[in-house]
């Protein structure tokens, strides 16, 4: 059952990731991977809710694994990422490169332990 919910979460997250990424990047019109960024960003608030979740208030464990590794693994992209990055990079774009690494690090990792402390509330 817990494969299942694997496949459909996966492909639930592999959807939203295109039409969130697709929708931004065509408001803003620009090379600069915003889509990705912030596909990557609300990712990482949503495992650290799931995982605040799981540590503070006993999330069950296949709830984790299929929302966690299926939706969200399927939503969020290092690939796309770093694909984006040295995209960037090789058109001489150096600075929105180091900017991209940079504000999604940041980013994400402030959106994790945003996620982590909303998940641990009562």
């Amino acid at each position: 059952m817990i494969i299942l919910g694997l496949i459909i979460a996966g492909a639930l997250g592999a959807v939203l990731r295109y039409q969130v990424d697709r929708s931004v990047q065509r408001r803003v019109g620009s090379d600069f991977p915003l889509g990705i960024l912030v596909v990557n960003v609300s990712g990482s608030l949503a495992l650290g809710v799931l995982t605040g979740a799981a540590v503070h208030h006993a999330l069950s464990n296949p709830w984790l694994v299929v929302v966690g590794t299926g939706f969200v693994g399927a939503y969020t992209t290092f690939s796309t990422f770093t694909f984006d990055t040295v995209r960037l990079a090789e058109n001489d774009q150096w600075g929105s490169s180091v900017v991209t690494v940079a504000v999604s690090l940041a980013l994400g990792i402030g959106a994790a332990a945003a996620g982590l402390a909303l998940g641990s509330l009562s």
